[in-house]
């Protein structure tokens, strides 16, 4: 068992019982920004910005905690992809327009979900948080 699997078991968090990872294998619906073999982005649920989506792998990463060498590729690939993402959900383009980029890492980082996402936020102010 790896050191990922073993702090997922030790949190009672799995692929099986991770919200995250089922909106990803489409066990439950979402509103798709984007979605590739190994991304998928959707629409929050529950909005604090006019524009306001999370981006996760679809393998399941318990947070930025676990994250290792092996996960580079990746997480480069969601920091290049957010900026293009934003842009086509209605942020406007830097330096007038703008977006942020969060992501919380366990519970004093005000992590609710335990899979890796990356929320993308942005659009006129005030937002409704943040």
């Amino acid at each position: 068992m790896s050191s990922v699997e073993k702090h997922n078991h030790a949190e009672g968090v799995s692929a099986d019982n991770c919200l995250f990872c089922k909106i990803a294998a489409g066990k439950i619906p979402s509103r798709k920004v984007y979605e590739d073999d190994e991304l998928l982005a959707f629409h929050d649920i529950n909005p604090w910005a006019p524009v306001h989506f999370l981006m996760i792998p679809k393998a399941h990463i318990a947070s930025m905690a676990q994250v290792g060498p092996e996960h580079e590729s990746l997480l480069g690939r969601m920091m290049v992809l957010a900026p293009r993402l934003a842009l086509e959900q209605g942020c406007r383009p830097y330096p007038e327009g703008g977006y942020r980029i969060v992501t919380n890492t366990g519970a004093e980082g005000g992590q609710e979900v335990h899979h890796l996402h990356i929320h993308v936020m942005g659009g006129p102010r005030p937002w409704l948080r943040g």
